[in-house]
């Protein structure tokens, strides 16, 4: 519990800039593994998907549904890559503490990446931003501005701030989920290698933890995908 992050301080000679490394190093490899999954899925497409290719197929029929149950899909269908992207590497970076902690040392480099505050904040308001963006695009920022002042002009301040807390509790709900469910497996672990009775304790405990932080791991994608959705629906959508 007392393993410390990876920091580069003063990166690139600038006295403000610092890295995570272990954060860099694990958004590479979620992201490396998400290309390779993608790739070897549709590489050889047939009529009768088998393998990864039904896998690949189901994830996007199950974010076409996602999108479908928020908004029109004429409107909601430029939005597909933008759900199966955010699905995948949100599943892909839950899962990989979850396999594994690694350290060197009392230094933690192998981790969820979604364990971070500072990724899980980056999406949210990667995506907040992506809505207003869409919203002024397909809407016009004069028609889109005047959502701010409906259906009474006092809510103004209301509405702005319901745009902050929905960045922050898009951000913080997954890191919050992902960063426990780490912490209850370090304890796991420390308790099965401190003794034989300790392992023997811990074994059972570790597989049914091991289950459910898959699960959890699959449902906070699909809630941050889902929210990512219903705030895009109301910035495009006329009927908001």
């Amino acid at each position: 519990m007392d393993h410390e992050a990876p920091i580069w301080n003063e990166a690139f000679g600038i006295p403000w800039l610092s890295f995570n490394l272990s954060n860099v190093l694990m958004m590479f490899v979620a992201s490396l593994v998400v290309f390779i999954v993608c790739v070897a899925a549709t590489r050889n497409l047939q009529r009768r998907p088998k393998g990864m290719q039904n896998v690949i197929e189901w994830t996007v029929d199950f974010i076409k549904n996602i999108i479908g149950s928020n908004m029109d899909w004429r409107t909601g269908k430029m939005f597909l890559p933008l759900g199966l992207t955010l699905f995948l590497y949100i599943f892909v970076s839950n899962m990989l503490g979850v396999v594994v902690n690694g350290t060197v040392g009392h230094t933690l480099w192998w981790k969820s990446p979604t364990a971070d505050p500072l990724v899980t904040m980056t999406l949210a308001v990667m995506v907040v931003v992506l809505t207003h963006y869409y919203g002024v695009k397909l809407r016009g920022s004069r028609e889109y501005a005047k959502d701010y002042v409906r259906p009474l002009p006092f809510l103004l301040p209301f509405n702005i701030i319901e745009e902050f807390s929905n960045t922050l509790t898009l951000g913080l709900r997954l890191y919050g989920n992902i960063y426990a469910g780490e912490i209850l497996i370090s304890l796991l672990i420390g308790l099965a290698t401190s003794s034989f009775l300790g392992f023997l304790g811990a074994t059972l405990p570790m597989v049914a933890w091991l289950g459910f932080s898959t699960f959890i791991g699959f449902i906070q994608a699909f809630i941050f995908v889902m929210l990512t959705m219903v705030y895009m629906s109301h910035k495009v959508s006329e009927d908001h």
